[in-house]
């Protein structure tokens, strides 16, 4: 399979099974246009026929460079993944490897899109205490195996609000690493109300990452993000964010904002967050129900489409000024096998726990009863349901077998599939439109960044790690 598209004034293929990228000329994209299989020996008669704007022998050349493309295994290469047997036994025990420990279900903002009904998740607005931490970590490590690396996101509602609880979870793990032979790695998810100095120095001493929620432009945060009172949060945050950014220096961080269908012009919000100094950030589609009014909806693609063209224009040339997460792509090594093939590993190498200590496949699923796989206060956790979680992957979903986009991916999101299909397995094709155009951007960048002209040009991503092996040890 071979996608090709224009983006950025570039004709660019993409050899789906290889992951190599090829930025061509118009006639070899013209060409390509006309091919549904692997190329043969010669140039079809009709396809001269049916491009008469260009010389025939030109075309015949054109066909020749591409053949060799082909014969590389950089065209039409084979799908060497695709084994129905060999995707139904990718591991359905996989060891568990990150946490969300959600410290706190209230919050001190009222976002009007929040898929978390406002900070509770509709259970009642509580904090979570350092017994169920502390059982969440001793869980985890049980459930870890033999893997060393484990991720702890520390989330809520606003998980300030438990700070104790966070710091003496963090003191907690700490401690024991070296007895289990553990290292674990934290992030917190803040929306900034409760950040003062000695927040952002612990934050930044402790947090191997941090993600600062804030939509872009004054107008457009405060309208979807105001305080409990209803007044706006933008300029209560802004400067705390700024100051906290500062001091992280080089470690990692991410401004994370939300467009609506309210604020489909969301490149201005990216740009705007970018003239406040913060180098890294992420503006995401609000999801949600058909009849959610927040949601991106079908009818709202096309805008959204040329919205993500027009940022990726603006962000062209700025080299690393501006990290955009979407529009990060490896051409060049990409994640390991299981990752590419399975994606966020929620509901078997990833779950959420709630502050009563009741453990879900991920943030999105909390409240949901049907859902829930056990309690780290008994133990329990429910393997058949893992298992059906283990078992999504981009050949046991219908649409993702047909998708170009799929090893870019990796099947998308199971709860957005939920919310809108009421299946995990059911693609959320609006979310997928969004995404093979954010692809499309990204990869049009890489081939403007590297200068390429109209000269042919190949990436490779067919890296193989299988699975690293040694229980993904290098993540």
């Amino acid at each position: 399979m071979i996608h090709t598209f224009t983006a950025l004034g570039r004709h660019i293929a993409v050899d789906v099974n290889s992951g190599a990228v090829h930025v061509l000329d118009q006639m070899c994209c013209d060409l390509l246009s006309l091919t549904d299989g692997p190329l043969g020996e010669e140039c079809p008669r009709d396809f001269l026929d049916r491009l008469p704007q260009y010389d025939p022998e030109e075309l015949r050349e054109a066909w020749r460079e591409l053949r060799e493309l082909q014969d590389q295994g950089l065209l039409y290469s084979d799908d060497s993944y695709l084994d129905p047997q060999a995707a139904m036994a990718l591991p359905k025990a996989a060891v568990v490897k990150a946490l969300c420990l959600h410290v706190s279900h209230d919050c001190n903002l009222r976002c009007k899109y929040c898929f978390a009904s406002t900070g509770d998740f509709g259970t009642g607005r509580k904090t979570m205490d350092f017994e169920t931490a502390r059982r969440a970590i001793d869980w985890v490590i049980a459930k870890s195996g033999k893997r060393r690396n484990i991720e702890v996101d520390f989330f809520g509602g606003e998980p300030l609000m438990a700070m104790d609880t966070v710091k003496r979870t963090v003191e907690y793990a700490r401690s024991i690493e070296e007895k289990y032979d553990k290292c674990f790695r934290f992030t917190i998810t803040t929306n900034g109300v409760l950040l003062n100095e000695e927040n952002m120095e612990y934050i930044n001493r402790e947090m191997s990452n941090v993600v600062l929620s804030l939509d872009g432009r004054p107008e457009v945060n405060d309208n979807m993000r105001p305080t409990v009172n209803g007044k706006g949060s933008y300029d209560v945050i802004v400067p705390r964010f700024q100051k906290l950014a500062a001091m992280r220096g080089t470690r990692d961080y991410y401004v994370r904002g939300t467009f609506t269908r309210e604020n489909l012009d969301f490149a201005a919000d990216v740009m705007h967050l970018a003239s406040l100094g913060f180098r890294n950030v992420s503006v995401e589609p609000a999801s949600g129900a058909l009849d959610d009014p927040y949601a991106i909806k079908a009818e709202d693609l096309e805008r959204v489409e040329a919205e993500y063209e027009n940022l990726a224009r603006q962000l062209q040339g700025r080299g690393g000024e501006i990290n955009f997460f979407h529009f990060n792509v490896d051409l060049k090594q990409g994640p390991c096998v299981i990752k590419r093939l399975r994606g966020c590993g929620a509901g078997c190498e990833y779950v959420a726990v709630t502050p009563d200590g009741d453990i879900y496949p991920c943030h999105q699923f909390v409240g949901r009863e049907e859902y829930r796989m056990g309690s780290v206060y008994d133990g329990t956790f429910d393997m058949e349901l893992s298992g059906k979680f283990a078992e999504q992957n981009i050949y046991t979903r219908p649409a993702c077998r047909k998708c170009w986009a799929r090893f870019y991916c990796s099947g998308g999101c199971s709860a957005s599939n939920l919310i809108v299909n009421g299946d995990i397995s059911i693609s959320n094709e609006v979310a997928c439109a969004m995404e093979r155009k954010r692809l499309e951007c990204a990869i049009a960048l890489k081939a403007t960044a590297a200068g390429m002209g109209e000269e042919p040009y190949t990436e490779c991503n067919n890296t193989d790690c299988n699975h690293c092996n040694q229980a993904d040890e290098t993540a």
